[in-house]
């Protein structure tokens, strides 16, 4: 029986989906108590044929892949919502690798906490071409969203949420707080994200507590094409774009801005203590935060 199910959105990332499928079959969880669904978002490269000989090749492992016409990474894991088979759902991206006792952690805490409706785990940065000098770790976190809390599950610190690339639900105890904002995550290529805080930020009001699960752990590979100037000018200010899209939907347009305020003063204190190439890379994320809540999209 089909107890676990994990998606994995794509779209034009058949080498790195690939590498990431290598992880997901050497999972220690019998793979009868599991599936992984691909969520196939309108690739124009070859990822449907080369996906099709990577499953034909692990015929003990349930690996199937749908298509969802409308793009975006909202749409992509709202569908895998409505086409996951096991009560558990856990959500990883295509640029990814994870542990092989991923999947059981995720199944036993849900065992083991059956109140529990949301969890999110470990993510650790990995630099195929090395971390960058110019980086800092609140610079980062946009980039990679790295997470260590320790190595017990506990509620998730106040203010921070699980990585969109490492989450899990109970899907029973989603029922009335809806799915996925179309309205924010990446599409086309755009860099607008935000989805998974907005359905964070819901369960919370509702009352539900996030969990964190160590023993689930997701390498985020970065790529030196994430490293660039250009990426990152334009990571910076669709953080900033994403964080006005979430507070217009929510009715906190003028806290949203006068916190940007607030984070300006904290930003250049922390700047001075900084090395003067690491301060740089930080004023120009807050620039291009700042830029995208006051202003709205644009180069």
């Amino acid at each position: 029986m089909i107890r676990l199910s994990l998606v994995i959105p794509t779209y034009n990332r058949a080498a790195p989906l690939l590498a990431a499928l290598e992880s997901v079959v050497r999972q220690d969880l019998p793979p009868q108590e599991w599936e992984c669904v691909v969520v196939n978002n309108n690739s124009p490269d070859d990822t449907e044929a080369r996906f099709g000989a990577f499953a034909a090749a692990h015929p003990g492992v349930t690996l199937r892949m749908v298509r969802e016409e409308s793009p975006g990474v909202s749409y992509a894991r709202n569908r895998g919502l409505a086409e996951a088979r096991g009560g558990i759902v856990v959500f990883i991206d295509d640029d990814e690798r994870v542990n092989e006792g991923f999947l059981r952690a995720y199944a036993d805490f849900f065992d083991s906490h059956p109140e529990a409706v949301v969890a999110g785990g470990r993510i650790v940065a990995e630099y195929p071409g090395g971390r960058p000098a110019w980086m800092s770790k609140w610079v980062e976190m946009p980039i990679a969203n790295p997470m260590d809390f320790g190595d017990a599950v506990r509620p998730f610190p106040a203010g921070r949420v699980p990585g969109g690339g490492n989450m899990a639900f109970r899907r029973a105890g989603l029922e009335g707080f809806g799915g996925f904002d179309p309205s924010l995550g990446r599409a086309n290529g755009e860099l607008i994200g935000g989805e998974e805080n907005d359905f964070f930020e819901r369960l919370r009001r509702g009352g539900e507590t996030i969990w964190y699960v160590p023993g689930a752990v997701m390498w985020h590979i970065i790529p030196p094409s994430k490293l660039t100037e250009e990426y990152f000018r334009r990571l910076s200010r669709n953080v900033g774009v994403s964080q006005r899209l979430r507070a217009r939907i929510h009715g906190r347009m003028a806290k949203t801005c006068a916190l940007e305020i607030a984070k300006w003063g904290a930003t250049l204190l922390l700047a001075l203590t900084m090395p003067p190439r690491k301060s740089r890379w930080l004023l120009r994320l807050r620039w291009g935060i700042a830029r995208g809540i006051f202003c709205g999209p644009g180069r």
